[in-house]
């Protein structure tokens, strides 16, 4: 706005105000304050953003959901060109890249985090994509969601993160890859577990295997007293007995 037209908006004649307003009687001034307002109305319609951009927005959005639950790489691809955000999620909290994890789609995984996904967006109960990528063993989109800057450490609504999810399934090389990006092996999580008691109670031996080789301690016990040998005797997973009490014999001498 140059100084001419500050004195013009400044006098009112810059809106189609008659300068000369002020002298005016009253019924003048008030037609000149309403003409003011619809001017002003004017221009907030002129620079609002429009409702139906927002209306595009949405129905992108919708689509590149629709299109991930799909699994239609082609109609993911369509709805970010039309301008979905990549990050848009399902009313259960659950962005486009989480049910792309969770639905086993590593390709539209991929794509989705080479347009900027945030690979930290949790869903209303917590769970984050590395917790889905880890509890379904899916190493390779652990790996790149760990190299995109995934927390390790995250914890959803039940106190689990993604070394939990991974240790009780049993997905040893998935575990192998948290332990590498620093995940402490003896951390502790909700009733005082910790990962080599997830696998024990499940039976997963080689996981307890590889726990313990990256220092998991055997003497540890949850918030009912009991340890991973414990849980594993108690749901008669012999072959993973062993492997603790191996590691157990080795610690005491």
């Amino acid at each position: 706005m140059n100084e001419a037209t500050m004195r013009d908006f400044a006098s009112g004649t810059g809106l189609g105000i008659d300068s000369g307003a002020a002298t005016c009687a009253p019924p003048c001034s008030r037609r000149n304050i309403a003409r003011a307002a619809l001017a002003f109305a004017f221009c907030a319609l002129l620079f609002a953003p429009s409702a139906a951009a927002a209306d595009d927005e949405f129905a992108a959005n919708a689509r590149l959901l629709v299109s991930v639950r799909a699994q239609d790489p082609a109609g993911v691809e369509r709805a970010l060109r039309d301008g979905a955000s990549v990050n848009a999620h399902n009313r259960l909290g659950e962005s486009a890249l989480l049910v792309a994890v969770k639905n086993n789609q590593t390709a539209i995984a991929q794509s989705l985090l080479a347009s900027g996904a945030d690979v930290n967006g949790s869903a209303v109960d917590g769970v984050t994509p590395l917790m889905a990528a880890a509890y379904a063993g899916q190493t390779e989109l652990t790996r790149a969601l760990l190299d995109g800057g995934a927390n390790p450490s995250a914890v959803d609504r039940i106190g689990k993160n993604a070394i939990t999810y991974a240790a009780g399934e049993g997905h040893t090389d998935v575990v192998r890859l948290l332990l590498a990006k620093g995940v402490d092996p003896n951390a502790v999580y909700r009733n005082d577990l910790t990962a080599l008691m997830w696998a024990a109670g499940y039976g997963r031996t080689e996981t307890a295997r590889a726990l313990i080789d990256a220092g998991a301690r055997v003497d540890l016990v949850d918030n009912r007293g009991k340890s991973a040998i414990d849980m594993a005797r108690e749901f008669k997973h012999a072959d993973t007995v062993d492997v603790l009490e191996s590691a157990r014999g080795s610690a005491a001498r």
